[in-house]
């Protein structure tokens, strides 16, 4: 179950030559694939492109018709794999996945698919993720693209732009016979536009005939005395094909490009950024008319030399904007810059941050130093010329702390997560702290408050990995935890067999929510929902087992405190050898509230009997020790004024997001005993016997009310 159904918007996929195409980003790649006339699609979700496989999932009939295979690969390393089938055969190929992770996980295919080159087109879709909105490493695509070679594409963030580059992509690819990846934002996944379509293409050959008349190349292979001829044939076949074809298609763009004696070089992908910089200043109107000379890379590598040469003739200074470090595009044009022995002025990191994303505001300001330093605006004498990065100060650290409350993210309401690491936080009371590897995935909130558990992160399933050295006998057990997700993608073995190969005596909690939920929702093997076009319903259990762990325990509820508290003791403290298991099952909650909230609203307007479970506290006997908050930290939980004047702590309070999954009560009786939590029945349209049963409680509690204030009274005098 995907985080959002895209059925409706996929019927737009179907429209003709001349129709206007209203959407999405992420739907106009995928119409930009099918008239392309691709042959098969792959790929691995991650944010921001997870919505591009969703489109794909839900876009299969259209896909069939058109002869194109899909797959949801189980890693992006599968994915990258699966671009083999464009080395030997005319066929059309695209994969996606997120980067930098995605690309790192992917490298190996990737990097000997570019070694031994393409004969059909090969796109590399990558939703660049760079930016404090990221949750990764801050890494670039670019570094990957140098590396191996491969042509890198930024295209202006607009449906147009982006339709296009994906066309210019397959088409480069060819020409080249390199792969070539496309670079997509976060803001040109999810920009809104519209773009003239075209006709849908069936691919001129197709899989059948591949697999009806197999064909091999020698030399394609990386093998020696190929794989030595490779490096050759990017520098001296390859490379000159790539450049010749960017020039002749002009996939770069010159704006305004002699209006002045300076300019600025800019990625596409920040295009939109630039004008709306330029806007601020005067320079550029809404439509991104610009008086400033813009030379727009929507190809990021290679650099085309003749293109340098012809925009910074005549002019004294131009301004790169590169966002991140290594500042590659920037050394490459001083490089050209120094060999064609131009007088122009380089500046860059010089007058812009070295790292981090560039905004509005960033830009703005780089800008304006760099026009105000060629007399372009005039010059304000209390503004700085050169904006360096400059740290922030203790005052103004400390100032920001006591003012502005820190928001880290966390675990939805009611996520069946949070007690998993409540369990481990009270077991950790008893048995000692424990070292603790995380992984990527939802359960990575565990490292932040209230639970404060995990020590690194090293990948997408390296969990288990991550604790190989610490298998010492006789001292405490490692934990490690990964979610179903990375355990499919990479830890059944790099972890768990790694762990059996090894004879670890760690231990490895699976959190299996049936879904990989941080990506949004999307199922795999294990998941328990029928899935038409997928194979679902593959329990971990058996897996783990049949790569040779014996030790296996399964806590079927996660809620259960008592259970989970129990299992994760004997898994420390077990005198059995050998690596130790625990899966924590129960299903991810918000993909539960995404299935459920419907059908109860559909049952409520049609005047059916809704029974919905809620928490609460009872102000008058909560204690304020927080221990609920503490070891909980539900959103639904917080604090209201005592009503006691007698007591200044504040006491807990359930606000109705409250989704009713227990826990603040659990960790309430595992952690004080705490009597203030009680569970309600909200019943919406109630039967007659709910009314009649309402009156006559109402009637006994007001009677019994009535009673206990007579006696009060009585006391008192």
């Amino acid at each position: 179950m995907a985080e959002r159904s895209f059925v409706e918007e996929v019927k737009k996929l179907r429209l003709g030559a001349g129709e206007v195409f209203s959407g999405e980003g992420i739907l106009a790649v995928t119409k930009a694939l099918l008239e392309s006339g691709v042959s098969y699609v792959a790929g691995y979700q991650g944010a921001p492109i997870s919505h591009l496989m969703d489109v794909l999932a839900d876009a299969q009939d259209i896909l069939t018709d058109h002869g194109i295979r899909f797959e949801n690969s189980a890693s992006e390393a599968t994915a990258a794999a699966t671009l083999a089938a464009s080395v030997n055969y005319p066929l059309r190929g695209a994969v996606t996945f997120k980067a930098t992770v995605g690309t790192n996980v992917a490298s190996d295919a990737l990097a000997n698919l570019a070694s031994g080159g393409v004969l059909g087109g090969a796109l590399i879709i990558v939703g660049e993720d760079y930016g404090e909105g990221s949750s990764i490493m801050q890494e670039r695509s670019h570094a990957f693209a140098m590396k191996s070679q491969m042509w890198l594409l930024d295209p202006r963030p607009n449906l147009p732009c982006i339709v296009q580059a994906v066309k210019d992509g397959f088409d480069l690819s060819e020409a080249s016979s390199t792969p070539v990846m496309l670079q997509l934002r976060i803001r040109a996944c999810h920009v809104h536009g519209q773009f003239v379509a075209s006709d849908n293409k069936r691919a001129n050959f197709t899989i059948k005939q591949a697999l009806a008349r197999p064909q091999r190349d020698v030399n394609r292979i990386v093998l020696p005395p190929a794989s030595f001829l490779h490096e050759k044939e990017k520098v001296e076949q390859r490379w000159p094909a790539a450049v010749r074809f960017i020039k002749e298609r002009q996939l770069n763009e010159f704006f305004s490009e002699k209006d002045d004696d300076v300019g600025i070089v800019v990625q596409g992908g920040s295009y939109n950024t630039l004008i709306r910089a330029l806007n601020k200043l005067g320079l550029a109107d809404v439509y991104g008319e610009s008086k400033v000379p813009l030379y727009v890379m929507n190809v990021a590598y290679p650099l085309i030399d003749d293109e340098f040469e012809r925009f910074c003739e005549g002019k004294r200074a131009v301004l790169v904007l590169e966002e991140g470090q290594p500042n590659f595009i920037e050394q490459n044009v001083a490089d050209i810059l120094r060999r064609l022995k131009s007088p122009t002025t380089l500046h860059g990191k010089d007058l812009l941050p070295l790292a981090g994303e560039y905004n509005t505001a960033i830009m703005l300001a780089g800008i304006k130093a760099f026009l105000q330093q060629y007399g372009k605006i005039p010059a304000d004498p209390k503004e700085r010329k050169v904006i360096p990065l400059q740290p922030v100060s203790a005052e103004a650290s400390a100032e920001l702390a006591a003012n502005v409350h820190a928001r880290p993210p966390g675990f939805c309401t009611g996520c069946p997560e949070r007690p998993i690491f409540t369990a481990m936080k009270l077991v950790e009371r008893e048995l000692g702290p424990h070292h603790v590897t995380a992984d990527i995935g939802c359960h990575l909130f565990s490292i932040l408050p209230p639970f404060n558990i995990g020590a690194t992160t090293m990948g997408y399933g390296l969990g288990a990995a991550s604790a190989a050295a610490f298998n010492t006998p006789g001292a405490k057990r490692a934990i490690s935890v990964m979610g179903d997700g990375g355990f499919w993608h990479n830890g059944l073995t790099s972890g768990i067999a790694n762990a059996v190969f090894n004879r670890s005596d760690n231990l490895t909690i699976v959190v299996d929510n049936s879904y990989t939920s941080a990506t949004g929702g999307q199922d795999i093997l294990s998941s328990t929902a029928l899935n038409d076009t997928r194979s679902t319903g593959h329990e971990i259990e058996k897996a783990v087992r049949g790569v040779g762990v014996e030790w296996v325990h399964r806590v079927k509820r996660t809620y259960d405190l008592k259970t989970m508290m129990a299992t994760l003791r004997e898994a420390l403290t077990t005198k059995e050898a050998g690596p130790k298991v625990l899966i924590a099952q129960s299903e991810c909650m918000l993909n539960k509230q995404r299935r459920e909230k419907p059908k109860v609203r559909k049952a409520v307007a049609a005047g059916e009997r809704v029974v919905r479970e809620r928490f609460g506290v009872d102000p008058d006997t909560c204690t304020g020790d927080h221990s609920c908050i503490r070891l909980s930290g539900c959103p639904s939980l917080t604090i209201k004024p005592n009503p006691d004047p007698l007591r200044t702590d504040p006491v807990a309070a359930v606000q109705d997001s409250c989704v009713g999954c227990g826990l603040c009560g659990e960790v309430s009786h595992a952690a004080v005993l705490c009597p203030s939590f009680y569970r309600a029945e909200v019943i919406t349209n109630p039967s007659r016997m709910d009314k009649f049963k309402k009156r006559v409680g109402g009637a006994v509690i007001g009677w019994l009310q009535g009673r206990d204030a007579r006696r009060r009274e009585e006391l008192a005098f």
